[in-house]
């Protein structure tokens, strides 16, 4: 078997490279196109109305006896979760590089995260035969900007016009072309150095003319540990380089039994003994992409890391470490209906699904991406993958009536497939927040709602929670005084605040004297304040931080009552606002960005357009990433993961965290 993660950026030629795989290998009959929405791997609506990929694709075909898994990943940064899912369920990654555009920013970050966490790579040059293809100038990229590791294994073979015609094997000798034998010697003693043979490195010294075969075991072995990384070359619309790239795939790329085993611990926490990548061990399979059928429902793609996932057996779901992303903890029993081999949007039924595979299951109602299948009797928990917290906001409303009573389930399901996804309804606006990557990643959520999930939406500003407090101290009046006859209303209290420190929030006490307020009215009076704060006196902008007093009053033997004396309350900092006056204040937040060092400038000079306050910076040399640290008001924040992305070229990331409130400048309290 062969699990393999195409991945890149936008462009690069990933799905057409995967689509020339499937016809070489006769899984398809022929080849769609991007272009025409055609491509088996691009199977969702949104994809062809787009022309580009947005979701994972996946398609396992038979080549020389060996299962190769193509997961074809998208390279926008906004469907960074599609990504990781596809680096989660693959053993290696072959990064595909245009010759047009090379390599870019994005392409070297995540290269450095494989890295980091020693997945096996390799590349692929593509788009040889389009205008201002420079392959040589890109090759050169690669190995400058990837590192140490990377060898040419291909030169492109040119026809006297200047059209491709084929690639050039360095991994054979005798090949006709400029520096040929310089490349090929340097691609040999890279591959013996990696995978340190000591009787191949005698042969080589002795002068023995090697050849590819004498080479590939070498070579799976360097691949392997992943730190040599060969470059081969291919033009998917002409069919050159797909024999020369499946041959490597086939005997260079490592296996799952080479790649090995996330760790698991049980669902409790507790640890676990490790996994190995054996058909006979304990089941252990992991979701890492949910999918909904019209006619099959939820659809869970898997990879197996250990045991058999076998039809009609029982099978304990664990779900954790989402929380904070709207993804609860959640373990179940279920059973395990139709095991099928995926081919983009068709599933192909196998009699089971052994160690190091990839299937897909339909029906788990509970599972959702990033849990873990086990054995009941024997469960076990795979710890999530890195993912990014979404800080996009879309605030969204139901179209009708029919579609409002619709809306929660579908927006359930689509967190359940997406964990970049987290739905929230505001406790300060009342607004139902969908957290997206993106822009992108938002518009594409919008349009699933609407064709997969048959829910309107619209969508409205994101209001951010502007509160209040008084602007001075003041001494007001709460009076109530209702008499028409039989039981009446009557409470006058006096009422004392002022403004208190950030964050302190209200706080209530009294100094009544003689019982002019009765004992059993003080809770009233509070519970009346409390509430009048919570709904504001201005635009429903509660009033935050205030201190204050009851220090007189007057009580009816008749006509007092709890109800009374909390209207008095209310009255009083209606009263108090009045007299003092109040202030807007905004939310603020605490921002940390990562960037690479180049990006910094750009970074801090955007901040402060956004009325930040850059409190530090701290540079890691040794992935050259700069953290900076700033505080933002959160009404700056609204479309900062698109404007980040702008200004880093696609590969700064933030987090945020509340910092408290501050007074708002008078530009934002003018109506629009």
């Amino acid at each position: 078997m062969r699990n393999v993660a195409l991945v890149g950026h936008a462009g690069a030629g990933k799905t057409t490279l995967a689509e020339a795989l499937l016809v070489a290998t006769g899984a398809l009959p022929r080849a769609g196109r991007v272009e025409d929405g055609t491509t088996c791997l691009d199977s969702d609506d949104v994809e062809a109305r787009q022309q580009r990929s947005v979701t994972l694709g996946v398609a396992t075909v038979e080549h020389e006896g060996t299962r190769i898994t193509l997961l074809d990943t998208p390279g926008s940064p906004d469907f960074v979760g599609e990504l990781r899912a596809g680096l989660r369920a693959a053993d290696a990654a072959l990064f595909v590089v245009s010759a047009v555009s090379g390599v870019d920013a994005s392409t070297v970050q995540l290269w450095e995260e494989c890295a980091a966490v020693g997945m096996p790579r390799a590349v692929v040059v593509t788009q040889l035969d389009r205008a201002r293809a420079d392959v040589e100038e890109t090759v050169r990229l690669c190995r400058t900007a990837l590192g140490a590791g990377v060898y040419p294994v291909h030169l492109v073979d040119r026809a006297p016009d200047g059209t491709v015609r084929g690639v050039v094997n360095l991994l054979e000798p005798g090949a006709a072309a400029e520096d040929a034998d310089r490349l090929r010697s340097e691609l040999i003693e890279g591959i013996i150095g990696e995978s340190e043979d000591e009787a191949l490195m005698e042969r080589y010294l002795a002068g023995d003319e090697l050849v590819q075969g004498d080479l590939m075991s070498d070579l799976g072995t360097a691949v392997a540990r992943g730190h040599f990384h060969p470059v081969l070359c291919a033009a998917p619309l002409l069919g050159v380089g797909l024999d020369s790239l499946l041959y490597l795939l086939v005997n260079g790329f490592p296996s799952p039994q080479e790649h090995g085993c996330p760790p698991v611990t049980r669902p409790d926490g507790a640890p676990a003994p490790p996994l190995a990548c054996d058909p006979d061990g304990p089941l252990v399979a992991e979701v890492v992409k949910t999918t909904t059928d019209p006619y099959l429902g939820r659809v869970s793609l898997l990879r197996v890391f250990s045991g058999t996932l076998r039809p009609d057996t029982p099978v304990h779901v664990s779900g954790h470490g989402g929380a904070e992303r709207g993804h609860p903890d959640h373990d179940a029993d279920e059973r395990i209906g139709a095991v099928s081999s995926p081919l983009g949007s068709a599933l192909r039924p196998v009699a089971a699904c052994p160690a190091g595979d990839v299937c897909a299951v339909a029906r788990l109602t509970s599972a959702e991406t990033g849990d873990t299948l086990s054995s009941p009797g024997d469960p076990r928990l795979v710890p999530p993958w890195d993912l990014p917290v979404p800080q996009h906001p879309v605030a969204v409303e139901a179209a009708s009536r029919a579609d409002e009573d619709r809306l929660g389930p579908a927006l359930t399901r689509l967190a359940a497939e997406d964990p970049t996804v987290r739905v929230e309804r505001s406790r300060d606006t009342g607004q139902l927040l969908l957290w997206c990557v993106g822009e992108a990643h938002g518009e594409v959520l919008l349009e699933r709602l609407r064709t997969r999930h048959g829910v309107a939406v619209t969508t409205v500003p994101v209001r951010v929670p502007m509160v209040e407090t008084l602007a001075g101290p003041a001494r007001a009046t709460g009076r109530l005084v209702k008499q028409s006859g039989g039981h009446g209303q009557y409470a006058v209290v006096v009422v004392e605040a002022e403004p208190g420190p950030p964050g302190s929030g209200v706080t209530f006490a009294q100094r009544v004297v003689g019982g002019a307020v009765p004992t059993n009215y003080h809770g009233s009076v509070e519970k009346g304040v409390r509430a009048q704060c919570a709904k504001g006196v201005h635009d429903d902008r509660p009033l935050v931080d205030v201190a204050f007093v009851l220090v007189d009053g007057k009580a009816h033997s008749v006509d007092s009552s709890d109800a009374a004396f909390q209207s008095a309350g209310a009255l009083a900092v209606r009263e108090l606002a009045a007299a003092a006056g109040t202030r807007v204040l905004e939310p603020w937040c605490e921002v940390e960005v990562v960037v690479p060092a180049e990006h910094v400038g750009a970074v801090m000079s955007d901040l402060s357009s956004r009325r930040a306050r850059v409190t530090g910076s701290d540079a890691d040399p040794d992935r050259d990433r700069t953290t900076v640290r700033a505080e933002v008001p959160e009404m700056e924040l609204l479309g900062y993961a698109g404007a980040l992305r702008s200004v880093s070229h696609g590969t700064g990331s933030f987090s945020r965290r509340p910092l408290g409130h501050e007074p708002a400048p008078p530009s934002l309290l003018v109506p629009a």
